[in-house]
C-alpha cells in the first residue's frame, strides 16, 4: 500500500514544519534575537539547500537507494535539534538552524521523487498522498499554539525534537523506486532539461511567502491575536491547501502547470497588497483561503512540469535542484529581504511580497507561452 506509507511520510515530515513556519521565530524571539537577526537565521536555514539538497539527490540518484539516504539525513535533523537545548549565542543558532533544516529539506525532494514515481505508475493520486503533509501540517500548529499558551515558548523546542523523532520512522517505510545514475554523462544529459524559467517563476512565487513564514505570528501578535487564533489562521490556509490537492487532478487535466504557476503568481499580488493592510481577524481568514493558490497551485504546477520534462534516471537529482534553487536561493534571499523589511516597515513588508508574487506571474506567462 504505497499510498498509506507515503501519506504517513507527508504528515510526519510535515508535522515538523507546522511546528516550524508558524512558531520557529517565536522561539527565536525568546532567545533575544531581533527581527534583523531571525531573518538572518531564517535565510541561513534556506541557503544550506543550494548545496545539501543537489547532493542529496545525486546520492540518491547514484546508490539507488533514496530511502537509505532519508534516513541519515532525518537521524541528522533529530541530533541538530536536541542540541538547540543548551544553545545560546547567535552563531549556534544559525550553525543548528541550517544543520537541521538543511537536512529535513533534503528529505523531501526524495520524497516527492517516490511519489510522483508511484504516481506515474498509476498506483496513487499525487495530490490526494500530499494533502496528508498538510493534515500534519495543521494538527502541528494547533498543537503548537495551545502548548504555548500553556507552557510558553519553550514547548516549541520539546515538540519539535518529538516530531523529528517520528520522520526516521517514517522514511524506513517508504518503497523506494529510484533507477542507479549509469553515469556522469547521463547526468549532465539530464540536467540540461531543467527549466530554468520554471525555477525562476516558482522562486519569486513561493518566496513571496517570506514576510509570513518568517513574521506572520509576530505580526500578528502585534495586532493583538491570541496564539490560538493565529493558530486557526495557520490552519485554515492549510486546510485550503487540502482542498485543491484533493482535487488536483482533474483540474491539471484541464490546466497546464504553467497556468497553474501564473494563478499562484496572480492570487500571490491580492494576498500580500491586502494582508499588510487588514487588522479585522474575519479579513485575515477570507485572505488566508488564497494559500490554496500561492502555495499549492504553484506547487503542483511546478511538480507535474519537472515529472514530465526529466527523465526517471535523473528525478531525484532535478527535485533536489528545484528544492535548492527555490527554496534555498529564492526563499533564502527573500527571507534576508523580509527580515529587514520587516524590523523597518512591518506589516507594510507584505507589498513587496506582492510584487515579488508579481514578477511570478509575468515568468510564469512567459514559461507559459514558450511550452505552447
Amino acid at each position: 500500500m504505497p499510498g498509506y506509507r507515503l501519506g504517513a511520510f507527508y504528515a510526519a515530515l510535515f508535522f515538523t514544519q507546522g511546528v516550524l513556519l508558524p512558531f520557529w521565530p517565536v522561539w527565536l524571539s525568546t532567545r533575544g534575537l531581533s527581527p534583523a537577526e531571525i531573518g538572518v537565521v531564517l535565510a541561513a536555514a534556506q541557503w544550506i539547500k543550494v548545496a545539501g539538497n543537489p547532493l542529496a539527490g545525486i546520492a540518491a540518484d547514484r546508490s539507488g537507494r533514496p530511502r537509505r539516504v532519508m534516513l541519515w539525513l532525518s537521524a541528522v535533523a533529530l541530533l541538530g535539534f536536541l542540541l538547540f537545548l543548551p544553545a545560546r549565542s547567535f552563531v549556534a543558532l544559525v550553525l543548528l538552524s541550517a544543520l537541521t533544516a538543511g537536512a529535513l529539506s533534503a528529505v523531501l525532494p526524495l520524497g516527492d521523487n517516490i511519489a510522483l514515481a508511484a504516481a506515474n505508475a498509476g498506483e496513487i493520486d499525487y495530490g490526494r498522498v500530499r494533502l496528508w503533509g498538510s493534515l500534519g501540517f495543521i494538527a502541528a500548529a494547533l498543537v503548537a499554539g495551545r502548548l504555548i499558551e500553556r507552557a510558553g515558548a519553550d514547548g516549541v523546542l520539546y515538540l519539535l525534537i518529538a516530531a523529528a523523532a517520528a520522520v526516521p520512522a517514517a522514511c524506513a517505510g517508504l518503497v523506494e523506486r529510484a533507477r542507479r545514475l549509469a553515469s556522469g554523462l547521463a547526468l549532465r544529459a539530464g540536467l540540461r532539461r531543467l527549466p530554468l524559467l520554471l525555477f525562476a517563476a516558482a522562486a519569486a512565487i513561493q518566496g513571496s511567502h517570506a514576510v509570513y513564514y518568517g513574521f506572520g505570528t509576530l505580526y500578528w501578535q502585534r495586532l493583538g491575536l491570541t496564539d490560538s487564533a493565529i493558530a486557526a489562521l495557520w490552519a485554515e490556509g492549510v486546510v485550503a491547501e487540502i482542498l485543491l490537492f484533493y482535487a488536483s487532478a482533474p483540474l491539471l487535466q484541464r490546466l497546464r502547470p504553467a497556468v497553474m504557476l501564473a494563478l499562484a503568481g496572480g492570487a500571490g499580488v491580492v494576498r500580500w497588497s491586502l494582508t499588510g493592510i487588514a487588522t479585522a481577524l474575519p479579513a485575515l481568514a477570507l485572505l488566508q483561503l488564497l494559500h490554496a493558490l500561492t502555495f499549492a497551485a504553484a506547487h503542483l504546477g511546478a511538480m507535474h512540469h519537472l515529472a514530465r520534462v526529466l527523465p526517471p534516471q535523473q528525478a531525484a537529482t532535478g527535485q533536489a535542484l528545484y528544492s535548492a534553487l527555490v527554496g534555498g536561493v529564492g526563499q533564502g534571499l527573500a527571507l534576508l529581504l523580509a527580515g529587514a523589511l520587516f524590523a523597518a516597515f512591518g506589516g507594510a513588508a507584505y507589498q513587496a511580497m506582492a510584487a515579488l508574487a508579481g514578477l511570478g506571474l509575468v515568468l510564469a506567462l512567459r514559461l507559459k507561452a514558450t511550452n505552447s
